[in-house]
């Protein structure tokens, strides 16, 4: 998947969820669940000196360590995020769809108030 192709799944997904904006934050697009809390960042041009292209999402708890263990070519502990749990893909390693729409989607499960999820999910 070529990276316009990557950031154009992300955007897609994020901008089909319940309440969610995007603008720019630190110079990178990053989404936000009702204005206000960030779920995902897109870093196009990659960060300081780790070059790649690159998404940060928020996660569950223990998802960052179970994600990085069973594959520590694609994902990563973000910089500044990271002790908080959040999640580092790396989008130069050829992701999936689905791959890009469970992060994503799981990213604004982990920060969207319930009655947010619960419409996700078709209850609200």
């Amino acid at each position: 998947m070529a990276l316009t192709s990557a950031e154009d799944e992300v955007r897609t997904v994020c901008s089909a969820l319940p309440e969610v904006t995007e603008r720019l934050s630190h110079g990178s697009p990053a989404f936000f669940v009702r204005g206000k809390k960030t779920f995902v960042m897109l870093m196009v041009d990659g960060h300081h000196d780790a070059g790649f292209p690159q998404l940060w999402c928020a996660a569950a708890a223990g998802s960052q360590q179970e994600l990085i263990a069973a594959d520590p070519e694609r994902f990563f502990r973000p910089p500044y995020v990271g002790h908080r749990g959040w999640l580092g893909v790396r989008l130069d390693r050829d992701p999936d769809r689905a791959e890009i729409a469970e992060v994503c989607t799981d990213a604004y499960r982990a920060v969207a108030p319930a009655a947010l999820v619960a419409r996700l999910d078709g209850g609200g």
